[in-house]
């Protein structure tokens, strides 16, 4: 167990961590994830969608690099990837720095799949903010990607790699 001394929690972290916690809950309920797959036309799990998110958002992996990326077994990778793959979302190819492995790669379905995705999901978000003005969804999103690199620069995961979807430090002006 660590001997880290943490800080005091000040009144707004407190809050801040409320609201995450209930983004999350909204946003990782079953009803929800059913309603975005129906509206974007793509019958595929959850498991399925953070694959395919995450592949389309990088390189091709290794389906270990992948387990790691995802923090999650290597198994549950492998079923997933299997079921993608049988469903035509997916495909295995050589990785040209060792030829017996492979890595995992997006199928031209497996794209469109996550723009149909993508584009589900940012038509609810639109709905939901609508009433936002352009400069307040510009702070906010400035703000969402600050403490996500703020997050990644405290548990060190950014030196992996495993932001590939962070935008520079000129995307984040309010």
């Amino acid at each position: 167990m660590s001997t880290e001394r943490l800080p005091a929690v000040t009144p707004e972290v407190a809050e801040i961590e409320r609201a995450l916690t209930r983004i999350t809950y909204l946003s990782t309920r079953a009803r929800q994830h059913e309603r975005l797959m129906a509206l974007a036309g793509v019958p595929l799990d959850r498991a399925a969608v953070a694959l395919l998110r995450h592949i389309a958002d990088s390189e091709p992996l290794r389906p270990g690099e992948l387990a790691q990326r995802l923090g999650v077994e290597a198994s549950h990778v492998t079923r997933t990837v299997q079921q993608l793959q049988r469903s035509g979302h997916v495909t295995r190819v050589p990785d040209p720095a060792d030829r017996r492995a492979q890595r995992i790669e997006l199928t031209g379905a497996g794209r469109e799949a996550v723009e149909r995705i993508r584009e589900a999901g940012a038509r609810g978000m639109q709905l939901a903010l609508g009433r936002w003005q352009p400069a307040e969804l510009r702070t906010l999103a400035t703000l969402f990607h600050r403490m996500v690199d703020d997050f990644l620069a405290r548990t060190g995961d950014d030196e992996q790699g495993q932001d590939p979807g962070a935008a520079g430090p000129a995307d984040r002006t309010p």
